[in-house]
């Protein structure tokens, strides 16, 4: 008697996360480098900006010394790949977030490591940097699936990957031990096959006939997903 398999699937590998840089109109990726620093260490290194850290396996930070072992050691890291986030009218750095666990063979990675100074949360430029890292995952580099996942008590990483398009796909209890406390791990996913209804999604929102004089969205990011996959059934 035949047993249940899955459909079929091309048997290829993805291409390794490029150290190249992505050119967006409000943000630009590069590889993150330790010339980036000194922009970074005033903005999400300092006591005051512990916070930024709550959820991230290093840091806080006692001082500008132990930020830029672990920056150095971030660079030079081959998996993760990090990119530092840069704000094209300063030409200065203003965030990080890294490609990791890269599965060439299944073709599968993930966004994390994601910090993000004041400068950046809840701007269009966090926005699209996500949209320009995961049209290059699906795109660019061949893979099937792009994950995102966090602390299960870190609400507004869950609110975040849910604005972008990622799925909910469950929790793992006790996933891992982090800086001596338990870590439930709440799993999100985007698949190639849906990336197309979220490409036109983010294009439509981060057009600039989108938002007002004052730069206030017209249409949320959601409500335009929600329309596009209504469209296409």
């Amino acid at each position: 008697m035949d047993r249940p398999v899955g459909p079929p699937v091309e048997v290829k590998q993805a291409l390794p996360p490029p150290r190249t840089t992505f050119t967006g109109h409000s943000v630009q990726l590069e590889p993150l480098r330790s010339s980036h620093i000194d922009d970074l260490y005033p903005i999400i290194g300092q006591p005051e900006q512990a916070a930024l850290w709550t959820y991230i396996n290093q840091g806080p930070f006692s001082d500008k010394a132990s930020f830029t072992e672990v920056i150095t050691f971030f660079a030079e890291s081959n998996d993760p790949v990090f990119y530092a986030l840069i704000d094209p009218t300063t030409n200065k750095a203003i965030g990080f977030f890294s490609l990791l666990r890269i599965d060439l063979t299944n073709r599968v990675v993930e966004l994390g490591y994601i910090v993000f100074s004041s400068l950046l949360q809840r701007t269009t430029a966090a926005t699209e940097a996500v949209y320009l890292v995961a049209r290059a995952v699906f795109e660019d580099l061949g893979y099937r699936r792009f994950e995102w996942k966090c602390d299960n008590m870190n609400a507004p990483s869950k609110k975040a990957a849910a604005r972008f398009g990622f799925m909910a796909e469950g929790v793992f209890r006790q996933h891992l031990i982090v800086k001596g406390r338990n870590r439930d791990t709440a799993w999100f996913s985007i698949l190639d096959s849906e990336w197309p209804v979220l490409k036109t999604a983010f294009e439509k929102w981060l057009d600039p006939a989108n938002f007002d004089a004052q730069g206030k969205q017209l249409r949320s990011l959601i409500d335009i997903r929600g329309e596009e996959q209504s469209t296409r059934g």
